[in-house]
């Protein structure tokens, strides 16, 4: 890979976790608390706290895949798949440039 497709896929993944870190924060605000008066209301705002930690989890997770992917340009092993050790396609690393995994071994998973 040459280094000009590795420093395009740096800025790539500093803007999804500039993107990634700021939809963590605003996830972790807190909420203010609503003036519940029956069961039913309660229930929802139950089943919406759990989805809004769900999807905070979610971009924990990116956030740290993301990490990962910067982690490995700086050690020159971007790029190169962790099961096979063979490089990573571009069309993979085009959608998803923190991929850690080849398009072959992503399919065996």
């Amino acid at each position: 890979m040459t280094n000009e497709k590795i420093e395009f896929y740096k800025k790539e993944l500093e803007r999804e976790r500039r993107m990634v870190s700021n939809e963590i924060k605003e996830s972790e605000k807190p909420q203010s608390a609503p003036d519940i008066n029956d069961w039913d209301e309660e229930t929802d705002e139950a089943e919406e706290i759990s989805n809004q930690m769900a999807v905070a989890n979610d971009l924990k997770t990116r956030l740290s895949e993301i990490d990962i992917a910067l982690e490995k340009i700086n050690e020159g092993k971007y790029g190169v798949c962790e099961k096979c050790g063979k490089p990573i396609e571009n069309e993979v690393l085009d959608i998803s440039p923190e991929s850690r995994f080849c398009r072959e071994c992503k399919l065996k998973k």
